[in-house]
């Protein structure tokens, strides 16, 4: 008789994409391709995002506590961009220039938009496509406080 699975076997986790506090604190290379495809595909006009953590100690070495890091991450207006829709930015009367971002890129958002929801090691938002606000380049560029 086989043993079955655990059940944290199935579960979909973004822990390994959070590295150490003092390093960039979200790693999205390291999502490896079964766990983002096993990640909820959005629909119609919306964007999965992988919201960015903010680092887990201060510039002079202080460890923050969780929940200062939690609070810190619902209110993020970073992230990056795991997952398109299939009608994202397809109306070319809204976005006559074409698509504001694609997959893989940094972006900004607004600090409460989207629908969060919680997986294993974090939590992704969906966004409607017209909710970003801005490409960027490194999260760490923007200040989060």
């Amino acid at each position: 008789m086989s043993e079955s699975p655990k059940k944290s076997d199935n579960l979909v986790s973004i822990t390994p994409a959070y590295v150490e506090p003092g390093e960039r604190v979200l790693d999205p290379s390291k999502i490896d391709l079964d766990t983002l495809e096993r990640m909820p595909s959005p629909t119609g006009w919306r964007l999965l995002i992988l919201p960015y953590r903010g680092k887990g100690r201060t510039e002079g070495g202080v460890l923050l506590p969780d929940a200062v890091v939690d609070r810190e991450s619902v209110a993020t207006v970073c992230g990056y961009v795991l997952r398109v829709g299939p009608l994202a930015y397809a109306d070319k009367k809204k976005f006559p220039s074409g698509a504001w971002c694609g997959e893989k890129d940094w972006i900004i958002f607004g600090r409460y938009a989207g629908a969060r929801f919680k997986i294993d090691g974090g939590e992704v938002r969906v966004l409607n496509d017209d909710e970003v606000i801005a490409v960027i380049q490194d999260p760490e560029d923007i200040l989060h406080y």
